[in-house]
């Protein structure tokens, strides 16, 4: 994230404040962490300014730093979620992609945490023995296009294959259509990006269609893996699509929240942090 500091000296509060709305108007969040690098101000400092901005109902404040304002049902469009946190969501697919095995059947939702894993995958050695199922427009491309170029050179490709449905606003094919689809699998893995997540309700989707999709792929599979950055705790969503209680593994890139690791470790779901 590239975001101007204010001219040099000790930064008013007006000018801290500005400079985290502006950052979040331009990201779509940013980290307490970016904050402090940036202005050259402590954390408590930072974490003060921005309760005072969720005061004033110009942020929401999550885990590790600010967003913008939501509601559960807002959905993003996916070109603004794909410039958010890039880093760590690049860690965090390269981390996911390392648990599939040669000739593993995979899901993976849509979302950019989920593009990050496709891209990822595309790495791997064994890319060419995989089966990979996607509701998710971007993230098709990316295996369609890394199969392009294995038959080009003689390589075996990645067998790649959508969902079908309805097109939603972040790139997803969800609906009737995609869940018929979806109820004769078995696969290994389903990799699950999330609007939100909440240590009581689980991942959260702002969409009812794409969250009966995302749950049609979690009944679908051996072992589900969520994969979102810190930043979506305590972010809400309309409906929930897995529970805890369904989740096997979190790939993130920092500690969640106490109450959320403490509700993590009671459900036995393995937390496997990411370094970018």
């Amino acid at each position: 994230m590239t975001t101007e500091a204010p001219a040099s000296g000790p930064p008013l509060a007006r000018q801290r404040q500005q400079f985290i709305v502006d950052a979040v108007a331009r990201h779509g969040g940013i980290r307490v962490a970016e904050v402090v690098e940036a202005l050259g101000v402590s954390e408590m400092t930072v974490r003060r300014d921005i309760n005072e901005l969720v005061g004033q109902g110009l942020v929401e404040r999550v885990h590790g730093g600010a967003v913008a304002p939501s509601t559960a049902a807002a959905e993003p469009l996916f070109t603004t979620k794909a410039g958010q946190h890039e880093a760590a969501k690049a860690a965090i697919g390269r981390r996911a992609a390392a648990r599939v095995r040669p000739g593993d059947a995979l899901l993976l939702t849509a979302g950019s945490t989920t593009l990050a894993v496709a891209r990822a995958l595309v790495d791997l050695e064994h890319l060419g023995t995989l089966t990979v199922l996607t509701n998710s427009l971007p993230a098709a491309q990316v295996l369609h296009e890394a199969a392009e170029r294995a038959h080009d050179e003689g390589r075996p490709a990645a067998t790649v294959v959508l969902t079908g449905g309805e097109r939603t606003r972040s790139d997803a094919l969800v609906g009737p259509v995609a869940v018929d689809a979806l109820r004769s699998l078995r696969v290994e893995w389903a990799f699950l990006g999330a609007h939100g997540a909440d240590a009581e309700r689980g991942l959260m989707s702002p969409n009812l269609a794409e969250a009966q999709t995302n749950a049609a792929m979690v009944a679908a599979a051996r072992v589900a893996v969520a994969v979102v950055d810190a930043t979506k705790w305590g972010v809400p969503g309309l409906r929930t699509f897995c529970s805890l209680d369904d989740l096997a593994v979190l790939v993130t890139d920092a500690p969640p929240p106490p109450t959320a690791a403490a509700a993590l470790e009671s459900h036995d779901v393995v937390l496997d942090l990411a370094q970018e």
